[in-house]
Formats: C-alpha cells, sequence, structure tokens
C-alpha cells in the first residue's frame, strides 16, 4: 500500500467533486460524483424514498479513497424531484433513472450497492443490462423472493384500521391524517433494533421529515402495487455479475431469509452479521465498508502488492494517535514519547495525526505520517460545532460520527500495512470505539490515554441530554466488560481524586470508583519542566516587558472557538488600566484566529501562534483563559494566577476541569455572562493581577510514569 506524500489538512475532502441532475421528462435526479482518476465506479443506490442518499455518509469517504463513487437521491428524496402518483414510483421508473444517472455521469460500468429498496433496482438494472452492471452487495434485500414479506406489512396498507399500535402505524391513512411523526419515530427504531442506536435513529427520523407524507404514500403505493414485484425470482436467476448478499440477523423489517435466498438464487455469497438490524450501513459501518470493498477488490483485483518477508530481529514500532481537540495532547504526548524512547532506545515512533497537531510535532522533529493527509479535520467540524463562547461538547462528538468512521478507516489501513507493535491512543475516540465494534481488528497492543471519563449532561439538555449521555456511557460500559482484551492498558492522565465523584447515569457505577477500578494512574503529564524564577525573568526580558510591569497573558488555545473570548478582554483592557497603570496585556490568538482579526486597543500586543506558550504562561503575573485542561494545568504547575472562562455547554471544562482545579485550589472562575460587563471582567482582572496564590503542587514525573505503563507492553 503506498501513503500520500507531503504535508495536507483533509487531501481528499468527503464532499462530492461534481454534483447535477438527470433529466427524464419532468424529474430531475440529483446525482453526486466523488471522482478517483483510473479507478471503477461504485455506484451507491437510494433506498425507500424516506431517506435520501446521504444515508451513505460513512461510507463514501472511505470507499471514494480507492474507486470513483457516485451517489443519487431516488425520487421522491433529496434534492431529486417528486412526481405526483403511485405510478411515478414503480420499479420501471426507478431502474430507468438509475441508467439515465449512469449516463449523465459518464459511467460506461458500475459495481452496484444497494440497501433495502435499492437491491430491487439494482437487480432490475443488472438483469435488464447487464454489460452495465460489474456486481451488486446487496444489504438486507427488499427483493420480494417468496420467502416471507416485511413484518410491517403484516396489515393492511391500505385499509382504515382501528388501531394504531405497532405495524398498524405502516398504513397510508394515518400518514395522511396526522400519525406521520409517530410512524418515523416507530419505524426508526425498528430499522435501528440494536441497543445504544439513538444516533442513527436520529438522523433517520431528521432525514425523513424531509419528505411530506403524500409522497411516500405515492412511493410506497408504487411499491407494494408493481406487479413486477412478481417476477423477482426469476430476475435473480437470469443474473450473470457476482453477487454478495448481506443480512443483519436482528432485521425486524425485511425477513433474513430473504438475503439467503437472493444468495442462493444468484449462486452469489452471503454474509450473516450477528445481532444487526436492518441498517448495517449504519450501526455496523466498518465491517460494511470492509466488506464492500473485498468485494469489489475480487472484481476489480488490484495490482498486487510486493509484500516483504518480516525480518527475523527489527526495531520495535509504534503508532501514536494525538487528539486534534487542544495542543495540549500534542505537548504531553510528545514528552510521553520521548521518555518512552528513552527507556526503549530500539523504539521507532509514527504519529497520526491532524493539523495543528501536525505542525507542533514536525517543530519537534517528529515523524508525522504521510496517511496522516487522509483524515477528516476534527477541530474544524468542532469550530462549525461552535456559537458565542459556546460549544455543546457532547453533540458535536455525537455528530462527528461520519468524521470518526472516515478517520478509523485510515487508522486501520496503516495499521494493516505497518505492522506496528504498539498503538497508543490519546483521547483518539474513533479507534477505541470501532475496535471494540470490531475487535478482530486488533493487531498491535492498545493503549487508551485520556485525561477525564464519562460523557455528563449540562442543566439546559434537559431530560433528551441525560439519557443520552447514560446511554452512551452505558454503551462504554458494555463495551469495556465484554471486551477487555481491545485495551491492554487504561492510562487516567491525572490521580484519582480528579476523577468526578459523579454517576455514569441513572443505575450505572460511580465514574471515580470504575475508573479507580479500571485505569492506571499516571499522575498529570505536564509535558515540560518548571520554569523557575530565573527561567521567568529571561522570557520576560525577551518578551520585552520590564520588571515593574505586570503582565496579563489571554490565550483560548488552538482551536478558532474563543475569539468572542478575545474581544470581551479587549474591551475591558481600557478600565483595567486605569485601575492597574502598570498592567500589559498579551494576547495569544492561537493558530486558527487572524490576530489582525481583532481590534487595537493601547497596552496589548497580539501574537498567533506561540510554539513555547508553557514558558510564557510561567512567565505572567496573571492569564485569562478558557476552560481548557492543558493551559489551566500549566498555569497551576507555574503557581500563577488565572482567570478561566469555560465553553457554555461544554461539559468536560464545565464539570471534570473544573473539579480539577477545584481540588488544587487552582484559578478563578468567571462565567462567560459575567465577563460581557467590562467594568465587571477589568476589576476581577485588577484583583487578580496582585493576588498571591497557594496551590497543590503538580507533579513532575507524569510522563516517566504514562511511559514506564506504556513500555511494559513491548
Amino acid at each position: 500500500m503506498s501513503f500520500p506524500a507531503g504535508r495536507g489538512v483533509d487531501a481528499m475532502t468527503a464532499e462530492a467533486s461534481r454534483t447535477g441532475f438527470a433529466t427524464r421528462g419532468d424529474v430531475r435526479i440529483a446525482y453526486q460524483v466523488y471522482d478517483n482518476p483510473g479507478r471503477p465506479t461504485l455506484l451507491l443506490m437510494p433506498v425507500w424514498a424516506i431517506l435520501p442518499s446521504r444515508c451513505w455518509k460513512l461510507q463514501v469517504p472511505y470507499l471514494a479513497r480507492h474507486f470513483r463513487v457516485v451517489t443519487f437521491d431516488g425520487r421522491g428524496s433529496g434534492e431529486s424531484s417528486r412526481p405526483a402518483g403511485a405510478e411515478s414510483y414503480l420499479d420501471s421508473e426507478y431502474t430507468a433513472d438509475t441508467l439515465a444517472v449512469l449516463d449523465a455521469t459518464r459511467t460506461e460500468r458500475a459495481l452496484v450497492v444497494g440497501l433495502s429498496r435499492g437491491t430491487v433496482w439494482a437487480v432490475h438494472v443488472a438483469a435488464a443490462h447487464p454489460e452495465r452492471v460489474d456486481g451488486i452487495v446487496a444489504i438486507g434485500t427488499g427483493l420480494d423472493l417468496g420467502v416471507g414479506d416485511s413484518v410491517h406489512h403484516q396489515l393492511d396498507w391500505d385499509a382504515r384500521l382501528d388501531t394504531t399500535e405497532g405495524s398498524a402505524k405502516y398504513n397510508r391513512h394515518y400518514w395522511l391524517e396526522g400519525g406521520y411523526d409517530d410512524f418515523v419515530d416507530w419505524f426508526m427504531a425498528q430499522m435501528f433494533a440494536e441497543p445504544h442506536s439513538t444516533k442513527q435513529i436520529e438522523d433517520c427520523v431528521a432525514w425523513a421529515h424531509e419528505i411530506d407524507p403524500a409522497t411516500l404514500v405515492d412511493a410506497t403505493a408504487g411499491r407494494l402495487h408493481d406487479p413486477a414485484r412478481a417476477g423477482e425470482a426469476e430476475l435473480c436467476r437470469s443474473l450473470r455479475c457476482p453477487v454478495l448478499a448481506i443480512q443483519g440477523l436482528a432485521d425486524r423489517l425485511r425477513p433474513p431469509a430473504g438475503s439467503a435466498r437472493l444468495a442462493e438464487l444468484t449462486g452469489g455469497s452471503l454474509v450473516e452479521l450477528e445481532g444487526i438490524g436492518h441498517g448495517p450501513h449504519a450501526r455496523a459501518p466498518v465491517e460494511i465498508n470492509l466488506l464492500i470493498k473485498q468485494f469489489a477488490d475480487r472484481v476489480y483485483p488490484p495490482e498486487r502488492a510486493v509484500r516483504l518477508a518480516r525480518p527475523l530481529a527489527r526495531r520495535r514500532r509504534a503508532l501514536f494517535l494525538s487528539s486534534p481537540i487542544g495542543l495540549g495532547h500534542a505537548r504531553r504526548d510528545i514528552a510521553i514519547a520521548r521518555r518512552l524512547r528513552a527507556s526503549r532506545p530500539d523504539l521507532e515512533i509514527d504519529w497520526l495525526a491532524q493539523h495543528p497537531v501536525t505542525a507542533m510535532l514536525e517543530s519537534h522533529g517528529e515523524r508525522v505520517h504521510p496517511a496522516s493527509a487522509w483524515l477528516a479535520n476534527e477541530s474544524s467540524h468542532v469550530e462549525q460545532e461552535a456559537g458565542e463562547h459556546d460549544l455543546h461538547a457532547f453533540e458535536a462528538i455525537r455528530r462527528l460520527d461520519s468524521v470518526l468512521v472516515r478517520n478509523f478507516m485510515v487508522f486501520d489501513e496503516v495499521a494493516e500495512a505497518e505492522r506496528y507493535d504498539l498503538v497508543i491512543g490519546d483521547e483518539a475516540w474513533d479507534v477505541d470505539y470501532h475496535l471494540h465494534e470490531n475487535p478482530r481488528l486488533k493487531r498491535f497492543a492498545f493503549a487508551w490515554l485520556t485525561d477525564f471519563v464519562g460523557w455528563l449532561p449540562m442543566p439546559g439538555g434537559g431530560p433528551r441530554e441525560a439519557a443520552l449521555t447514560a446511554d452512551y456511557n452505558a454503551e462504554m460500559l458494555e463495551q469495556r466488560a465484554r471486551l477487555r482484551r481491545v485495551r491492554d492498558r487504561s492510562v487516567f492522565v491525572g490521580n484519582p481524586d480528579d476523577v468526578v465523584p459523579m454517576p455514569f447515569g441513572p443505575g450505572l457505577p460511580g465514574i471515580r470508583e470504575w475508573t479507580v477500578e479500571n485505569y492506571d494512574f499516571a499522575g498529570y503529564v505536564t509535558g515540560f519542566d518548571p520554569v523557575g524564577e530565573a527561567g521567568r525573568a529571561a522570557v520576560r526580558r525577551r518578551l520585552g516587558y520590564a520588571d515593574d510591569e505586570l503582565l496579563c497573558v489571554v490565550t483560548v488555545g488552538g482551536s478558532g472557538v474563543g475569539a468572542p473570548l478575545l474581544r470581551r478582554v479587549l474591551d475591558a483592557v481600557p478600565p483595567a488600566r486605569r485601575q492597574v497603570p502598570e498592567l500589559r496585556f498579551l494576547v495569544v490568538t492561537g493558530p486558527r484566529i487572524d490576530p489582525r482579526s481583532l481590534p487595537r486597543r493601547r497596552g496589548v500586543s497580539l501574537r498567533g501562534y506561540v510554539p513555547d506558550l508553557h514558558r510564557v504562561l510561567a512567565a505572567c503575573d496573571l492569564a485569562v483563559v478558557q476552560g481548557g485542561l492543558t493551559t489551566c494545568m500549566e498555569l497551576t504547575a507555574a503557581g500563577r494566577p488565572f482567570v478561566y472562562v469555560p465553553l457554555r455547554n461544554h461539559f468536560e471544562q464545565n464539570y471534570h476541569v473544573r473539579h480539577r482545579l477545584d481540588r488544587y485550589g487552582a484559578g478563578r472562575h468567571l462565567p462567560y455572562e459575567q465577563a460581557a460587563d467590562p467594568d465587571l471582567l477589568a476589576a476581577v482582572i485588577a484583583k487578580e493581577a496582585r493576588r498571591t496564590v497557594t496551590y497543590e503542587p503538580v507533579e513532575t514525573d507524569g510522563a516517566t510514569r504514562a511511559a514506564a505503563l506504556l513500555s511494559a507492553l513491548l
């Protein structure tokens, strides 16, 4: 396997390289093309009109790195037309739409991937035009093959029923007469009957409300009353292309025997997924991605790579995954890596990381794996989720699902090709979660690092968020209980008392008690040696500040989320300097905020990225910061007064970080709402700038302790 040369951020995005419409009469069919020159085409079919082509969001980024990919919205969904009448939604219409999309996208031949109803149209196209279909992947087939009908077709869809319970919700009159929302909630819960499917259900419910009930009635009537349904078994027998049938054995919507019958009729192969329902592409995306890729590689054999024999004696190799959400992870990880190399001189370390972490790693002489260019940037996604000093961190992580699947697929390819002895994941949520979901992909010792445990609900989220965070925690607890072998070591960056004394949720264990039982504790890892008074004086001289001046450093971390706080502090500078004339401000915007975008103030210096920020913080008389753990603990370790303003709705900053700072007796907490008053903020700055602090000491051997825990795995 070859990896991309050079550095890049999102070198291949998940955005379509070309979009357009295939037109048939008055009907326009929206398509998306993800170009990959010279590679065969995979055509991802639409499903029932209740979902748009975005339902393939967990497949497209991975498959588009290996193939040319085409998707399209079926008539009645997404950006495509919504013609009226059941006759507009016959299988023959979808078949003709598919051919029109192939023509419009200049696709002569393709491997066709279908889910549910999409498998029907794939078979129709392959039977009528075998020269254009090289193979079919059929997931949870919707074909009528004489093995039983859909569970929700047990009642008459056209009749007025005297109940709306259960499958009676699948009824045209109920949809048109006010029951559509209830039906959608019920149907998606049937589609994803697996535990902990809240995100998949939420996505599909939202998509289902992009069409109106009348359109879905027409689309369903066209399907149920299509005379072509009776001949689908004969169509399957006529196929000459290879077929892969994939079936979730816990499917509540389609009889699992249908996929077995499809494989039998076509001479194809069958893969059955234990415990998976009707949406394997969303509930088991890694497994589905790999199955599609492996089948496509059989249809389109790639050039055989020459594998060198593994030498009998070689250097040990580790892959370090450093979270891009805040640069503090990178600093502590570099410190751990250096201690690890000191204890194991034969160890080579590669890094799989994203910008801006890659910039810090390269500035320290670390080797960034070239496949890092394939990773989707999580920091950019998080910034897009943020409001004014407001980041709903839990929801932002939930909406990272497609990014995390995409990045795990990159990791898996690297791990398979490179043969690492040890993988270290510093809050690499994608790798930890999907390894637990796919334990057969673990080919190495795996160590997990984190500085917090447990998703916690914010008060404003109400009962919904409390239920969701508890569900996410419960899934993690179940994964760990069932598959302890996935993590060879869990390391908490801190001490037992740093863990919040709160429950994971109703009926679940206490977070601290569970963490003590399941983690090793490294103590806090600052990533640097104490600066000391002589060092402080040298930094101040280098920065140009006199001994009789009071230096206030303002910094908001490595993301672009903190710009509103910077502006509020700048508004408070004039009144603060009237109270304390010797105050000077150094505002560090970080790598993602342009200093030129901020207003100028007398007594203020603006700087962008500062690589040795911890030394600058150690030299200040006061700091104003967000509630990020790394910056706050750097100030705590240096014994500096600071004011921290946690992002609103950021559960980690408001609970986990604040608890740890309270334990150290460090910093002054200030809600963002209070920082809106320039005079109040100025008064706080003036008071804190002269404060003498006495914090609990921060250990200096955390990196050494963490490295010892990791070294044992080699």
